[in-house]
C-alpha cells in the first residue's frame, strides 16, 4: 500500500472548522487519545485531529479535502472494536460518527428499519421490539457497539447460529466514497440480482472502501418465547462434541455459547453475577437457548438436548427458571471478554472452523499452548464452530511473548486453515490479523483484494494500513 500521505497544514486543519465547526474539531488532550485507542489489547495511535460531522453533506466535503489532500482518513463508530480496525495507525483525521445516532424509520409493513452508523445495536433492538420485531446479531458489546461497527465486520454473536450474522439482514447502504461521491449501493429489496452486489463489498471492508452514513435493515417476527439451560462439562472437548450432536439430531438452538471454567470464574467475578455453584470437577459449560412461539416445541427441543449432553458425559442441566436467571447468565458470557481483559495483558484470537472440527480446534489451541508456554481461556459461539481464544501473557517474559508467541498463533492459523476454517470470524482483520493473512490466501487473491481497494480508495486514504499493511 502506499505511505504517499501527507500531513494536516493550517490550511487544511481550517477547512476541516468551516465544515463542522470548531466545537466538532478535537486536537488535543483527552479527547483525541480517546480516538486513538478502542479495544483491542493496549494499543494507542494518537490522530492529528478528530472530527463529528453531523450530515452527510459535512462527511462528503471531509472526504474530498482528505483525498485532494492525500490525508489519512479513519472512520470510527464506538470504539469497542478487537482487532484495531478504528486506529489512526497513519495518523491523520479520524472521523467518529457519534452524532449519526439516530433510528430514521421503522417500516412495520415491509418489516425493515432504516438506522444511521452511530445508533447503538441494544437501543436498535429494543426499538424493533417494542413494535413486535426482531433484529438479531447481537455481539457481546451489543450495549456499546455501534451499528456502523457492527457493518465494518459483519459481526455475529450468540444468535449467529440461528439466525445468521449482520450481513444477513442489510438490504442497503448509503456511502460516501473517498472522492466524497455519495451513492446508495443496492436497493430496498429482498432479493437483488442487479449487477454486482455493492452492498455486500461494503460489509465487513472495515472502512476501507467508503464511509457508511445510512442503514437499511431487515427485521423479522419477534419470537415469542425463549428456554435457555445451562450445561456442565468434565471435559472441555466433550462440550465441544455435544455440539455438533444437538444439530445432527434436527435442533437448531437460537444460541449454543462455550465457556471454559476461567472464563466463568473470571467474569463471575467481574460481573458479580453468580447464582450457582462452580463444581471443581466442571472444566467447560455450554449456554444452550432455544426460542420460537410454541412452547410445548421449545420443552420438547430441550429434553432432547438435555439427553444428546448426558449422552456425551455432562452432568446435570440447569434450567434458567425466570428472566433475572436468564440475564444474569447472560451477563456472565457477555462480561468474559472484559474479565480476561481485567485479569492479564492478552490477546485475542478469533478463530472459527466447521461446527463439528471444533473439539479437534479446542485440543490444537492447547496443544499449541503448551508447547509455546502459554495458556489460553477460550470461549465463543460454538454453535457456529467460532472460538475466541485468548492467550495469557500472565508470567511470560517479555521476550517470549514478543518472540515465540506469533510462532504459536501463526500455528493456531494454520490448524485452522487445514480443518477448513480461518482467522476471523467477527472480529475483522484490522491491524492486528493483517500479517497472518497470506496463511488464508495466496498473494494472487491478496492482489485481487488489493486491487479492489485501488479501485474504491485510489489515494488510499480510507483507514490506511489496516486489513493489507
Amino acid at each position: 500500500m502506499s505511505a504517499d500521505h501527507n500531513k494536516l497544514t493550517s490550511i487544511t486543519l481550517n477547512a476541516l472548522k468551516s465544515i463542522v465547526g470548531e466545537a466538532n474539531i478535537h486536537s488535543s488532550g483527552e479527547k483525541l487519545e480517546k480516538y486513538g485507542s478502542d479495544e483491542t489489547e493496549d494499543l494507542v495511535f494518537l490522530p492529528e485531529v478528530a472530527v463529528c460531522p453531523q450530515t452527510v453533506e459535512q462527511i462528503s466535503q471531509i472526504a474530498k479535502l482528505c483525498n485532494d489532500n492525500r490525508i489519512p482518513l479513519t472512520t470510527r463508530g464506538a470504539g469497542t472494536g478487537l482487532s484495531g480496525g478504528a486506529l489512526p495507525v497513519k495518523g491523520g483525521v479520524v472521523l467518529s460518527m457519534e452524532k449519526f445516532n439516530k433510528i430514521l424509520n421503522i417500516d412495520t409493513r415491509n418489516m425493515q428499519a432504516t438506522v444511521e452508523p452511530g445508533v447503538i445495536n441494544y437501543i436498535f433492538q429494543e426499538e424493533v421490539k417494542a413494535l413486535g420485531l426482531f433484529y438479531p446479531p447481537d455481539p457481546a458489546s451489543w450495549g456499546s457497539c455501534s451499528l456502523g461497527g457492527n457493518i465494518a465486520h459483519s459481526s455475529g454473536g450468540p444468535k449467529a447460529v440461528k439466525y445468521g450474522t449482520t450481513r444477513d439482514y442489510v438490504l442497503n447502504l448509503e456511502v460516501v466514497l473517498a472522492n466524497g461521491d455519495v451513492m446508495w449501493t443496492g436497493a430496498n429489496t429482498l432479493k437483488y440480482s442487479t449487477g454486482y452486489n455493492l452492498t455486500h463489498l461494503m460489509i465487513g471492508s472495515e472502512g476501507t472502501l467508503g464511509i457508511v452514513t445510512k442503514i437499511v435493515f431487515k427485521l423479522i417476527p419477534l419470537p415469542k418465547h425463549d428456554l435457555l439451560m445451562l450445561v456442565p462439562f468434565i471435559s472441555a472437548e466433550k462440550a465441544c462434541e455435544a455440539v455438533g450432536a444437538v444439530f445432527r439430531e434436527g435442533i437448531i438452538p437460537s444460541a449454543m455459547e462455550f465457556m471454559e471454567r476461567d472464563a466463568i470464574e473470571w467474569s463471575a467475578k467481574y460481573s458479580g453475577e453468580l447464582n450457582f455453584e462452580i463444581k471443581s470437577e466442571w472444566q467447560a459449560l455450554l449456554l444452550v437457548e432455544v426460542d420460537g412461539n410454541n412452547m410445548e416445541v421449545l420443552m420438547s427441543d430441550c429434553e432432547k438436548i438435555s439427553e444428546i449432553m448426558t449422552q456425551h458425559g455432562s452432568d446435570e442441566v440447569l434450567f434458567a427458571e425466570a428472566a433475572e436467571q436468564k440475564n444474569a447468565l447472560w451477563k456472565i458470557r457477555r462480561k468474559v471478554g472484559e474479565a480476561v481483559k481485567s485479569n492479564s495483558v492478552y490477546k485475542e484470537e478469533d478463530t472459527v472452523v466447521p461446527r463439528a472440527e471444533l473439539p479437534k480446534l479446542l485440543k490444537g489451541v492447547k496443544e499449541i499452548g503448551a508447547k509455546y508456554g502459554f495458556k489460553s481461556v477460550c470461549y465463543g459461539h460454538a454453535g457456529d464452530g467460532n472460538l475466541h481464544v485468548n492467550i495469557i501473557k500472565g508470567e511470560l517474559s517479555d521476550k517470549v511473548w514478543d518472540n515465540d508467541l506469533p510462532k504459536g498463533i501463526t500455528e493456531i492459523f494454520e490448524l485452522c486453515k487445514k480443518l477448513g476454517g480461518t482467522i476471523s470470524g467477527e472480529h475483522g482483520i484490522g491491524m492486528v490479523q493483517q500479517k497472518y493473512m497470506p496463511i488464508i490466501f495466496p498473494e494472487h487473491q491478496l492482489q485481487l483484494m488489493r486491487n479492489i481497494k485501488k479501485v474504491f480508495d485510489p489515494n488510499e486514504i480510507l483507514n490506511p494500513g489496516k486489513v493489507f499493511g
